[in-house]
């Protein structure tokens, strides 16, 4: 293949175009009811935790996941095939500015402290000798809707994950000490069951522009039909004159909806070259 020589300036346009680490955005949702009066009685009221944690979330994580895979031999004489059989998920860690109420670190620590209280419901209290921990089920502490916004400055694309099965596994200690002071950061660990990387929240649901559901790819469908019709064709000017060109715009509008059915059983491998993306 030969090599075409370009000057500097051709590649300003494409080296300049990246991504910056510091515009992110951080949202806590889905907390269990329970769970959420827990907090609250402990001076974490509602509003911070929907509106003011994540702001104060001062380094965050775009996630990962990687392939578990089993090694299978045999099948070909010589051959060692990998075959994936489960997705893993990594832990992510966050850390948050501490405000003066010490509100950030009761809602992790008293979180942590919902989870392993069960033996409260027997009416053993923390400063019994005879204190013992006990879990309770992980539909009581999970969390679903929590996300991490990854966005830039001016109109720029964004991407979004959410957490589904979120909750904190390990509360750093956090040290204090004489002399000059710095701001006080606190650092939490999360373990969750998968993540959905996309925009999936009812609002987008309702416009279509959600990533994740059939609703974006009916809307898609739609809106590429209308696209696909040629708005100057005789058909549209004359509707007695019809051309090959309608002829072949009604024969792809009849594809596309039959597509469009069989996707919604399923079977979407005949939907992307009904739609013609390029």
């Amino acid at each position: 293949m030969a090599i075409t020589r370009k000057k500097i300036t051709d590649f300003v346009s494409i080296i300049g175009n990246v991504a910056k680490t510091s515009h992110y955005q951080v949202n806590f949702g889905g907390l269990n009811s329970d769970l959420t009066n827990f907090l609250v009685s402990k001076g974490v009221d509602n509003n911070f935790i929907l509106r003011e944690s994540g702001l104060r979330c001062n380094s965050a994580v775009i996630p990962g996941s990687s392939l578990a895979t089993a090694s299978i031999n045999g099948n070909f004489m010589g051959v060692q095939e990998k075959m994936a059989h489960s997705r893993i998920f990594t832990e992510m860690s966050l850390q948050f500015y501490v405000d003066t109420d010490y509100r950030m670190i009761k809602f992790f620590e008293y979180w942590i402290d919902y989870i392993s209280n069960g033996s409260e419901e027997t009416g053993v209290i923390k400063s019994n000798d005879n204190y013992f921990y006990r879990m309770k089920y992980p539909k009581e502490y999970k969390c679903d809707k929590t996300n991490i916004i990854k966005f830039d400055e001016g109109d720029g694309g964004q991407i979004e994950y959410t957490f589904y099965g979120m909750f904190p596994i390990n509360l750093s200690s956090t040290q204090v000490q004489y002399g000059s002071s710095d701001v006080l950061n606190v650092n939490v660990t999360f373990n969750y069951e998968r993540y959905i990387c996309g925009k999936e929240d009812s609002k987008s649901r309702a416009t279509g522009t959600a990533e994740n559901d059939k609703t974006g790819v009916v809307n898609k469908v739609k809106s590429t039909q209308r696209n696909n019709v040629n708005s100057n064709s005789s058909f549209r000017k004359n509707i007695n004159t019809v051309t090959s060109e309608d002829r072949a715009a009604i024969r792809q509008e009849r594809e596309i909806d039959k597509q469009i059915s069989l996707a919604k059983k399923g079977d979407r491998s005949g939907l992307d070259e009904a739609l013609d993306f390029r």
